[in-house]
């Protein structure tokens, strides 16, 4: 019976990817550890592996989408569970949340005849609704927007929508970079992060007392786009201090393990004697 592989690095998935025959239905899962929902797939995803024979037919992956944010950008993955049904390098078709029934259908769908003999042995379905959380998980992130808690650091740029030449967007990108000594562009805000990475990156800065502001990338996608090329940087969060690009979260942490009083130019303390901070 086939099982659901754990995807170890990018070299791992490229290797997977590209020995796969034409006609093999890759079933591509992205999840995360912080995620609720991402506990429920899984389980649903190795039993319905399970039920089809080891044959090469049908590839399970399980893709955590923090550690490869490479591959997890390449297929646009903004939350999790988010699964990606593939064959012959062309997405057949894309499911977010944690509908199993959905899921169910869509591999049975796409699978090959030859391999229809576990089709038999499908489980039913599985009523598998991820509970509303304040932390995203199934959430269309796409939609989401800072809170009226979360300080604007650049409201005249992030409430702004332009769709001008690429030189302006390029003077609206230039002047949010410098929209504060230290930018934080993340996936949702500092008081609900969207992605472990920015999550990450967030608790760094809090613990170095850096005083920063931050963009939501999610709420603005010509600035998230654009943003890639401005800085030919493809992925995020992306850090910037005196509107220079410094990196993502593991150019921050050799930063840090290089020069431990990297951030100290821009750390401040609160009245109780904390880090401070603008959200």
């Amino acid at each position: 019976m086939a099982t659901l592989q754990e995807v170890e690095s990018e070299d791992n998935f490229n290797t997977i990817t590209k020995d796969a025959q034409s006609s093999t239905l890759l079933v591509l899962y992205f999840k995360a550890a912080w995620a609720a929902p991402c506990t429920q797939m899984t389980t649903v995803l190795q039993t319905l592996a399970s039920t089809y024979p080891n044959d090469s037919s049908v590839l399970f992956l399980s893709i955590d989408a923090e550690n490869l944010p490479d591959v997890s950008e390449s297929y646009d993955v903004t939350s999790v569970p988010y699964i990606v049904l593939q064959k012959d390098g062309k997405t057949l078709e894309t499911i977010g949340g944690s509908d199993a029934a959905k899921v169910r259908a869509a591999v049975e769908k796409y699978a090959s005849s030859k391999s229809s003999g576990g089709k038999a042995g499908l489980p039913p379905a599985l009523n598998a609704t991820a509970p509303a959380q304040s932390n995203g998980g199934t959430r269309n992130l796409s939609q989401y927007a800072p809170s009226s808690s979360d300080a604007a650091t650049a409201p005249q740029y992030s409430s702004e929508t332009m769709s001008g030449s690429k030189e302006e967007l390029d003077a609206r990108l230039g002047n949010l970079v410098k929209a504060a000594p230290v930018m934080l562009f993340m996936k949702g805000t500092p008081s609900a992060p969207q992605c472990g990475f920015s999550r990450q990156l967030v608790s760094i800065l809090r613990e170095n007392g850096v005083k920063y502001g931050f963009f939501n990338i999610l709420a603005d996608d010509e600035v998230r786009q654009g943003l890639k090329e401005f800085s030919d940087w493809p992925t995020f969060p992306q850090l910037y201090a005196k509107g220079e690009l410094v990196g993502g979260l593991d150019i921050v942490k050799e930063e840090l393990e290089s020069d431990p009083g990297f951030f100290k130019e821009f750390s401040v303390k609160n009245e109780a004697g904390g880090p401070g901070i603008t959200a």
